[in-house]
């Protein structure tokens, strides 16, 4: 719900209103003030991280969203589910005292997943889907799949069995091929032929990036194929990499593309299809980690999530379409409830922090030290 609130302009934000009467005269100055009402969001992709960093950052995404998707790829990676269920107990003691978020466990495929693990992972209640990360993809993928189509066949099988979505990082690696091209290759070699060999089997491509994933995405049926959308290819295209010089904080894998690409995106999320939905990969690194010579890919965007979402549909004149996208599509997908909660934001200027201080260093969030129009009452 959008909710408008004339103000005496003293308040000291909001665009100015003039009042006028029968003569027009001015009478008085006033500020509209727009507040903005939904469903509490979920997030359907989040990097928690462990350790220092996990305990830094899980407030943030708590304070947020009432659930996530966490991803595993951690150093070992979350292979089983007594790894997934162990993480979670993690997280929960790194949460604020009072939290009702609820981190929805994965395990990290690999050739040697066994479809028993499926199994036990359904059977636990905790762990909701499979994540495939192509060997030496991003961040951690290392122990990632060589062969799909052969060694984790018998798993995707049985995940078809047990309704178990698989969420795919959709880049292929071939070190000859463009890395700005590695989206589009990885549908046309990798992603049509598994929807057209297992045809039941829910997959979700995260972090899509190009217009050839919304083209792919909206081909496919729906609630078969679903697609997450990160507040950076939503807002970034690849020259945010290079402006003023090289900028690590704007590196994140996918990386960013051409301008095209992103508007295909925003178009897609904000036209109301229920097959794109909020996934932040918001993905947390210490700054000297960022800015060094081999600078880690991610961007840490849990803190102003929300705030971008909502700039990028307002300026899109869709702020009525957010709600879906953000808490309605996701849970749809995955077959949960929605949320009963709600959160209302805010559109009021405010400047985001330049950076995170932790007792182990620094993390700067995305957008560090510019001034955003929305944000969330808290």
């Amino acid at each position: 719900m959008i909710k408008t609130l004339v103000s005496p302009c003293t308040s000291g934000f909001g665009s100015q209103k003039l009042k006028f009467d029968r003569s027009c005269k001015k009478v008085k100055l006033r500020a509209i003030r727009m507040e903005l009402t939904i469903t509490q969001p979920d997030d359907w992709h989040l990097h928690l991280r462990d350790g220092d960093l996990l305990h830094a950052v899980a407030p943030h995404s708590a304070s947020n969203f009432k659930r996530a998707i966490v991803m595993p790829n951690l150093k070992p990676p979350v292979t089983t589910t007594a790894a997934a269920v162990a993480y979670r107990e993690s997280i929960m003691k790194a949460l604020p005292s009072g939290t009702s978020f609820d981190p929805l466990m994965t395990l990290y495929l690999t050739d040697k997943t066994q479809p028993d693990e499926i199994k036990l992972a359904r059977e636990s209640g905790v762990v909701y889907a499979v994540k495939l990360y192509p060997a030496g993809a991003t961040t951690n993928s290392e122990d990632g799949v060589t062969d799909l189509f052969g060694k984790c066949l018998p798993v995707l099988e049985e995940m078809v069995k047990q309704n178990m979505p698989l969420l795919v990082h959709g880049e292929v690696t071939d070190p000859s091929i463009d890395v700005f091209d590695r989206e589009k290759i990885f549908i046309e070699t990798v992603l049509q032929p598994l929807i057209q060999r297992l045809p039941q089997l829910k997959v979700v491509m995260e972090h899509i990036t190009t217009m050839d994933a919304v083209n792919f995405v909206e081909s496919c049926k729906e609630g078969s194929v679903g697609a997450t959308v990160t507040p950076q290819h939503l807002l970034l295209n690849r020259n945010a990499l290079f402006q003023g010089g090289l900028q690590p904080h704007n590196y994140c894998l996918p990386v960013l593309k051409r301008e095209i690409h992103r508007e295909a995106i925003v178009k897609a999320v904000t036209s109301g299809s229920k097959k794109f939905f909020l996934g932040t990969d918001s993905a947390p690194h210490e700054r000297t980690r960022k800015e060094s010579s081999c600078g880690c890919a991610g961007i840490y965007s849990a803190p102003v999530a929300l705030s971008l979402y909502a700039k990028v549909f307002d300026e899109a004149g869709a702020l009525d379409k957010l709600e879906a996208f953000t808490s309605f599509n996701g849970p749809d997908f995955y077959g949960l409830p929605r949320n009963s909660s709600k959160v209302t934001l805010k559109k009021s200027p405010w400047k985001v922090p330049d950076v995170f201080n932790f007792s182990f260093g620094e993390i700067v969030p995305m957008f560090a030290g510019e001034t955003l129009q929305w944000q969330p009452l808290k």
